[in-house]
């Protein structure tokens, strides 16, 4: 009796002293704080989306992550990851990482951009020689079945090591695209 005595008095203390923030807070936060999203903005994200560019067909399943400890920003927080597979006019899968565990995510959520509606993810390819880059989303339309994504590539060394070395890294992930909700 008296270890759950102090084990519910354990969990009251840190409840208390926890503090949470939205996921809209452009303030330094201190560490083990918690960005949740209060608003609830991210499951408008969440499911499967849909376009095509350059002859190529993306598909990209948004998901939601919550309260995740992050260890380099020491802080727990509410985020999406996604997951993508891409597809020629053939059908043929051209890259595919949705069978990738969560935490494997190749993108994942950063934040809103101050002052915006956009929401900032990144991205990291290690089986692309590292490729990474910056990609900005937001709604078009009132009823959030069309996204804009924009995708800033930022992978500037290929070493002797990467297996495209002398042939240039395959891209992808659309620089600009509309996608459509499924």
């Amino acid at each position: 009796m008296k270890n759950i005595f102090l084990f519910i008095l354990f969990t009251v203390t840190i409840s208390c002293t926890a503090q949470t923030y939205p996921l809209r807070t452009f303030t330094d936060i201190p560490e083990n704080a918690y960005l949740k999203d209060t608003n609830n903005e991210l499951p408008f994200y969440e499911g499967t989306w849909k376009g095509t560019w350059d002859n190529k067909t993306i598909f990209i399943n948004f998901k939601k992550i919550t309260n995740k400890y992050d260890d380099v920003l020491k802080k727990y927080r509410d985020y999406l990851i996604a997951k993508f597979k891409v597809l020629d006019t053939n059908g043929n899968i051209l890259f595919d990482n949705t069978n990738l565990s969560d935490d494997k995510a190749k993108i994942w959520g950063g934040k809103f951009i101050k002052d915006d509606n956009r929401y900032a993810l990144y991205y990291n390819d290690s089986d692309l020689c590292n490729t990474s880059g910056t990609i900005t989303i937001n709604f078009l339309d009132s009823t959030k079945t069309k996204l804009e994504w924009k995708y800033f590539y930022r992978n500037e060394i290929i070493t002797s090591d990467c297996p495209y070395y002398n042939t240039g890294i395959p891209q992808p992930l659309p620089k600009e695209i509309i996608l459509t909700k499924q």
